[in-house]
């Protein structure tokens, strides 16, 4: 009898999902021009079929490499991604978001030798690299193409259904039977906050280790939707879409991240990941149109909002507090659940730390927020919050995942108190990174423990249950020039929780004291001028306004008390640029290239310290 247990391959649970879930609407999108479509269970194996008899027509064999680039989710994307599997190509997904120089580092890197790209101007992004990318031989478009394009080297640029083959499986049957489960299924490099990136190699085994730790954490079963917005490229929904499949849940993937508020409406996801920059903007969007409202309205609002703040996982409470908590639920905590679908059973959060206020919040309002961590080395998961009682707590992330082992290692740094490195074994640790054995070396210990660069602590609920709680990254603490560590990352969290604060950077390395560089939540801060009348004319001459300068000076103040005195924001810098990708500060993941950040406002940064 064939269970998840029994699997070997990721390439087998298309197959797995046809036998015990078989679904009709297995694989769905909206597209960007706005139609929708789906594929069955079946007819996922079956372009998986052709696909990779396709493949092999056209000279691939086992360990040639493919890249696939997308802006989007797309069913494509997936069917592709388990072809190439089934005859041992290695799929090396890529960031759609970086330039066509940094293809050209990857494409060469891991000796690619076709791709397969989505809309806008991806397909120019590659042409622009080809030249410098000797085993590069051709394009494929998972659109199809208004005209007929050539690549760079004068080939013909096919749509992605070109590829597919009708015939004889047997060649196809004994790649499938050579493939076990130590081979390499994807090549992923990491987006990195310094330096080239780095091809993180998983292999079946590692992939599917994390697959079945999380697969009874999904809360919901097989018909069901699971929503898909966040980079397939990236392991922590490349690994969740494979659980989703596992449990016969319907994916469903939405046009773009800038329709996901009508997506949420249209297509009522039952669950869905996602990074904590898209609930706190969610949150902001609820505020602001809260304040928009009539006085009876607003006021009965922040009232049921103020009952949040006090929320806590597995709360009991008494009778008056539980009624007033039944009231606020009827009158508004239910509305906002509507707007997001109003069958949302939970969400995890990922790829970045989750302020406590975001998972205290949307807890507190019926839909439940699980933090995960990991890493791309470790396939992602290392601990999930779980949905179950007593199984999640705020301020950490959750109980430490049954494949995995944590050591806080408190030998290699000056740190808090129970605080230390986080190191991990298992059986989803990577096998190492592509053509660098020097760096796979260096984030190894002698004995075998993966060394994450994070630093944590394990702490217990009332109930005595471990949670594993993150503190900060180890490079990227900060040492004032009295000696004291200071870990940027909380005290940025916390920041960011105003609504008037996009982004932030705390610095202070070898400074006397730490200060901060703040990006402007455009939207929240026009609102707010108009109810104090200040007129927005461009919006840096709008920061230097005193009563603006004072709005960020309370921000912070009211930070302040739940930091030492070494960790409190003595000064800060308000700039006007929005921060991102493409501009790169950065990275793919949303994590922040500190030093790129620190070159950019060096100026700036400089004025804070000038006495």
């Amino acid at each position: 009898m064939t269970t998840l247990d029994t699997l070997e391959k990721l390439f087998e649970l298309p197959y797995f999902q046809a036998k015990k879930y078989s679904q009709k609407q297995a694989l769905a999108a909206k597209h960007i021009d706005g139609h929708f479509y789906s594929y069955s269970s079946a007819e996922v194996i079956a372009n998986m079929n052709k696909i990779s008899l396709g493949l092999l027509q056209i000279g691939l064999k086992k360990g040639d490499k493919i890249a696939l680039i997308s802006y989007n989710n797309r069913p494509e994307w997936n069917i592709v991604d388990l072809a190439m599997q089934q005859i041992g190509v290695i799929n090396v997904p890529v960031y759609p978001t970086i330039s066509a120089k940094d293809y050209e580092y990857i494409f060469n890197d891991a000796e690619v030798k076709y791709c397969f790209v989505g809309h806008g101007d991806l397909l120019d992004k590659v042409r622009q690299a080809q030249p410098a990318i000797a085993s590069l031989r051709g394009i494929f478009t998972f659109d199809k193409l208004k005209a007929a394009e050539v690549d760079a080297n004068g080939e013909a640029v096919n749509y992605w259904e070109d590829i597919f083959a009708e015939g004889d499986l047997s060649a196809v049957e004994k790649i499938k039977d050579s493939i076990d489960g130590d081979d390499l299924a994807t090549i992923i490099y990491t987006s990195g906050t310094t330096g080239q990136p780095k091809g993180v190699m998983l292999t079946h085994s590692n992939i599917l280790t994390n697959l079945r730790d999380v697969f009874q954490l999904i809360p919901i079963t097989a018909g069901e939707v699971g929503l898909s917005f966040l980079p397939l490229c990236h392991i922590f929904e490349r690994t969740v879409t494979y659980a989703y499949m596992s449990k016969g849940i319907s994916i469903i993937y939405p046009p773009s991240l800038d329709t996901l508020a009508e997506s949420l409406q249209e297509f009522r996801p039952h669950f869905f990941t996602t990074v904590p920059r898209l609930l706190e903007k969610v949150f902001e969007k609820v505020m602001n149109k809260a304040k928009q409202e009539s006085a009876i309205k607003k006021g009965i609002f922040f009232w049921a909002v103020k009952q949040t703040e006090t929320y806590e996982f597995d709360q009991v409470l008494p009778f008056l507090s539980s009624l007033k908590w039944k009231i606020a639920d009827k009158v508004v905590f239910s509305k906002i659940r509507a707007r997001l679908g109003g069958r949302l059973r939970g969400i995890v959060t990922g790829a970045a730390a989750c302020p406590r206020r975001m998972a205290q919040f949307f807890s507190a309002i019926g839909i439940p927020v699980r933090e995960g961590y990991g890493l791309t080395e470790t396939s992602p998961g290392i601990a999930i919050g779980k949905f179950e009682p007593y199984s999640a707590m705020l301020g950490t992330i959750g109980p430490v995942l049954p494949s995995c082992q944590v050591k806080i290692d408190t030998t290699t740094g000056t740190y808090a108190p129970e605080e230390g490195e986080i190191l991990v074994k298992g059986g989803n640790v990577m096998k190492g990174y592509y053509n660098k054995p020097d760096k796979t070396a260096e984030v190894f210990t002698e004995d075998g423990w993966f060394i994450t660069g994070d630093i944590g602590k394990i702490v217990k609920n009332s109930k005595g249950i471990e949670f594993l709680q993150i503190t900060d990254r180890k490079k990227e603490l900060l040492k004032t020039s009295n000696g004291k560590y200071v870990a940027p990352t909380p005290i940025e969290n916390a920041l960011k929780e105003s609504f008037f604060v996009e982004q932030v950077m705390v610095v202070g390395d070898n400074q006397k004291f730490v200060s901060a560089i703040i990006t402007v939540s455009q939207d929240a801060l026009k609102s707010w001028c108009a109810e104090q009348g200040i007129k927005f004319t461009t919006l840096s001459e709008v920061v230097k306004n005193p009563k603006v300068i004072d709005k960020y000076q309370k921000a912070i103040d009211k930070i302040s008390p739940d930091f030492s005195h070494v960790e409190q924001i003595k000064k800060f810098c308000v700039v006007c640029d929005t921060w991102g990708v493409e501009t790169g500060e950065l990275t793919p993941t949303m994590k922040l290239k500190r030093r790129v950040v620190l070159e950019k406002y060096k100026n700036e940064i400089a004025a804070m310290y000038v006495d």
